[in-house]
């Protein structure tokens, strides 16, 4: 377990000593198993803490999500799917925190989609001119 890490992108991997896992039982129904076992997980990543993360990816994140990121899983009976599953979850809300956004170039319409709008401009117009009450 020691020096393992979870991938969030090429350049990101958060080891799992950054990441505390609490386990508890399980809400819903499920018998006897249900209330006997803790296979509900959540797991919680600090990001000020995290040595994983450079101080730009950090801003970028707590900026978005905040200083802390939670993932939940209790979908399955299994405690290590359930661990899984969450440190997935976790993974997938740090990528999209720390996804940069493309920048936008700006761009004119074509001369024909300026003719199209217009023509579409007129023919309403004209069809609103029809409706009008004759002038006497």
């Amino acid at each position: 377990m020691p020096g393992e890490s979870i991938r969030v992108n090429s350049r990101v991997a958060v080891p799992l000593a950054e990441i505390a896992v609490r386990t508890s039982r399980s809400s819903g129904p499920g018998g006897q198993h249900a209330q006997k076992t803790e296979s509900r997980v959540e797991v919680v990543f600090d990001v000020l803490e995290s040595v994983a993360l450079s101080d730009a990816q950090k801003e970028r994140v707590v900026g978005r999500v905040g200083p802390v990121l939670r993932a939940v899983a209790q979908d399955e009976r299994s405690q290590a799917r359930n661990r899984e599953l969450a440190l997935e979850r976790l993974a997938e809300q740090l990528r999209a925190a720390l996804r940069v956004p493309r920048a936008r170039r700006p761009t004119k319409p074509s001369a024909a989609a300026v003719e199209r709008r217009l023509d579409t401009k007129r023919r309403r117009g004209a069809t609103k001119r029809l409706r009008r009450e004759p002038d006497e």
